[in-house]
């Protein structure tokens, strides 16, 4: 057991070298070349689905809101969003893709499908009885965070 141990500290610490300041863990390279971060492409990626506020962002990304604002403003800065106030209430700002977004959302979301169909790939590996054991210790694991 020592030795799973270990490998399970070193898998965390490979996890941690590759997502510093990020909030999301996506194998393999992004092909958009934009150098943005994966929060950034993933605040494009929510906002091909629906415009949001800062708000929701932050919820759905499970991140503060001031990281959602520090996010938006490099996206905006870069043209590849803009916002508009909601009809209905104009303290509500609503933030949505602009065309020069779009194809950096889109990758981004190809990226994500990919990372989740190797995830499937891996899993399907395994028995269900194996799978089973995985998500009882994942779910314990999670419980310590």
């Amino acid at each position: 057991m020592a030795d799973l141990s270990h490998q399970i500290d070193l898998f965390f610490t490979k996890i941690i070298q590759v997502v510093e300041n990020k909030q999301e863990v996506l194998l393999g390279k992004c092909e958009s070349g934009a150098g943005l971060t994966n929060t950034q492409e993933h605040i494009l990626m929510l906002l091909l689905q629906e415009k949001l506020t800062n708000t929701r962002l932050a919820e759905k990304l499970n991140i503060s809101p001031a990281a959602v604002t520090k996010a938006l403003k490099k996206l905006q800065v870069s043209d590849l969003i803009s916002s508009e106030k909601k009809a209905t209430d104009e303290r509500v700002v609503l933030w949505q893709l602009s065309e020069t977004g779009k194809p950096i959302a889109v990758e981004h979301k190809h990226h994500h499908q990919a990372t989740l169909a190797t995830y499937a790939e891996i899993t399907a590996s395994f028995s269900a009885q194996e799978q089973a054991v995985i998500t009882t210790f994942l779910e314990k694991l999670e419980k310590e965070f």
